[in-house]
């Protein structure tokens, strides 16, 4: 293919690194942004920037936030008894968009996978247990239903278990080798309300 600017192409081969982004995607997503005024594409640019140096992750439940730690921690009208455990910040946006889920959350940041070479130590499952405490009395494994979050799952509730805490799981209401955060919100209020003992 004949290049006629390279500054572009580059911007279309930034835009390909995007997840579910391909090269034609890509394609139209830099043509859009060459059309805008430069105030907008300056906008953007300083969104993006402002977006890498505020957002961090929260000192409890690994979330990201821009306060430490985050509003749900700090929050007084969350029930500290009940812990949902989920593999990414985007699984948080999911169960908050149902409004039926008055807990507080631990961010796994991965599932395991050992043919990536993610194990216990690449996901915070020690920093999990750590918070485990007299205080929690649940932990809900909300994870993605496919093989690494099946593992994980197991993998979890054997570290659990016997520090004393009641592990469950949400229900089967989430498609097998689907992900959470595409789960439409009823699916995710059903399945929370019908997790299991595991």
């Amino acid at each position: 293919m004949l290049s006629t600017s390279p500054s572009l192409d580059a911007l279309i081969s930034e835009f390909s690194k995007f997840p579910t982004i391909g090269r034609k995607t890509a394609q139209r997503l830099a043509l859009y942004i060459l059309k805008q005024p430069q105030a907008e594409v300056e906008r953007l640019a300083s969104t993006l920037l402002d977006v890498k140096s505020n957002v961090k992750t929260c000192s409890v439940c690994c979330n990201i936030t821009e306060v430490d730690p985050c509003s749900i921690c700090t929050s007084q009208k969350r029930d500290r008894k009940l812990v949902c455990v989920v593999e990414e910040p985007s699984d948080v946006l999911a169960i908050e968009k149902t409004n039926e889920y008055r807990g507080m959350y631990h961010v796994l940041g991965g599932s395991l996978s050992p043919l990536d070479g993610i194990g216990p130590d690449e996901i915070r499952a020690h920093e999990l247990v750590s918070r485990v405490n007299g205080e929690i009395e649940e932990i809900i494994l909300a994870l993605n239903p496919n093989v690494e979050g099946e593992a994980t799952t197991h993998y979890l509730s054997r570290l659990l278990k016997p520090l004393g805490v009641n592990v469950t799981r949400i229900a089967r209401g989430i498609p097998i080798g689907s992900e959470l955060e595409f789960a439409d919100i009823a699916t995710v209020s059903r399945a929370l309300e019908g997790r299991i003992a595991v």
